[in-house]
């Protein structure tokens, strides 16, 4: 199998966590419809910082990696998160911006992709490369 089909199989079978509120790929998410409309933003991304391209690293450098994307959201609208399955988890950010900025802002961090969500809409995986 291919990486890509073996990243994207991963993507999906995982659930992305916003503080008490979740999504899948391909679903609705009526929390975090919720939330976005409390931070009166269109669209929300979950990004991670740690493990660029989806290579593990150790604990204390993605801790390190997630505090340099929290430092970046400064002034967003942002809440902590996880996101993974089986045996891979990791922070996420699930923060109050569009997709194309999250793209940015992911490909600083070297991550493959990210999670979106429009207000009622489903969650979509975008590719960041």
């Amino acid at each position: 199998m291919k990486r890509a089909e073996q990243l994207l199989r991963a993507y999906r079978a995982s659930c992305y966590f916003a503080g008490a509120h979740a999504a899948r790929i391909g679903q609705r998410a009526p929390g975090l419809d919720a939330l976005l409309g409390s931070w009166r933003a269109a669209e929300g991304v979950f990004i991670a910082a740690g493990n660029p391209f989806s290579r593990r690293m150790p604990a204390g450098w993605n801790a390190q990696r997630h505090a340099a994307l929290r430092q970046r959201l400064r002034g967003l609208h942002y809440v902590e998160g996880q996101g993974g399955a089986k045996r891979w988890w990791e922070a996420h950010c699930f923060i109050g911006i569009s997709a194309t900025r999250g793209r940015r802002l992911a490909r600083l961090f070297r991550q493959n992709a990210v999670v979106a969500l429009r207000r009622r809409g489903r969650a979509r995986l975008i590719w960041v490369f």
